[in-house]
């Protein structure tokens, strides 16, 4: 019973609609009207600003990292990273905002901060150098995911649960991408307009 709650919790703790509550309580926005649509940070910075956007994040990293911490706290005999992908499906796919969620890159961020801080700041600095790079938000989250997955195989390949929950939600975070990936095959994916050049802002 206690696994049960965990999980349930967890999907749950997923399933705070983040970008809808900053949105409507301090902007009377509802985001999925705008830009996107979207649920997640990169929507929040788009249509409500840096200040939102960042609020919205962590709020989102924080999701993950909570739910994960969650069977140890509750003494449930399962594997932490099994909660953290509840939480990330409850990302997804909101209870709470008619299961129209996010693309599962912040929270699956906060599940690895819960379970490995360390791979957490790696992933991290990866993403930033990414999007400093690329300037897309979206190419920068993808690169990041497949580069947890070969980290991990490469120099922790003996913790199966981590690869498998690592697998797992590199394959969430490129399937909710897809629109993104044929964007940027078109070239009409936005990028993030204060890294782009002075050219490319005007």
């Amino acid at each position: 019973m206690i696994t049960i709650i965990s999980l349930i919790l967890a999907y749950l703790i997923g399933s705070i609609p983040s970008g809808l509550i900053i949105g409507k309580v301090f902007y009377k926005k509802d985001i999925r009207e705008h830009g996107s649509g979207n649920l997640g940070g990169t929507n929040t910075f788009r249509t409500l600003g840096v200040k939102a956007g960042v609020a919205v994040t962590l709020m989102d990293v924080l999701k993950g990292t909570i739910a994960t911490l969650v069977p140890a706290w509750l003494g449930a005999d399962i594997h932490p990273l099994l909660a953290g992908v509840f939480s990330v499906i409850g990302h997804m796919f909101p209870i709470f905002a008619g299961f129209r969620g996010g693309k599962a890159v912040a929270t699956s961020g906060g599940v690895l901060l819960g379970y490995a801080p360390l791979l957490f700041l790696l992933v991290f600095l990866v993403f930033a150098l990414g999007l400093f790079i690329t300037k897309y938000v979206s190419l920068a989250s993808m690169i990041t995911a497949v580069f947890a997955v070969l980290y991990t195989l490469a120099t922790n390949h003996e913790d199966i649960p981590l690869l498998i929950v690592l697998l797992v939600m590199a394959t969430f975070i490129i399937y909710r991408h897809r629109a993104n990936i044929r964007r940027i095959r078109n070239k009409t994916e936005p990028k993030i307009k204060w890294l782009s050049s002075k050219k490319n802002r005007q």
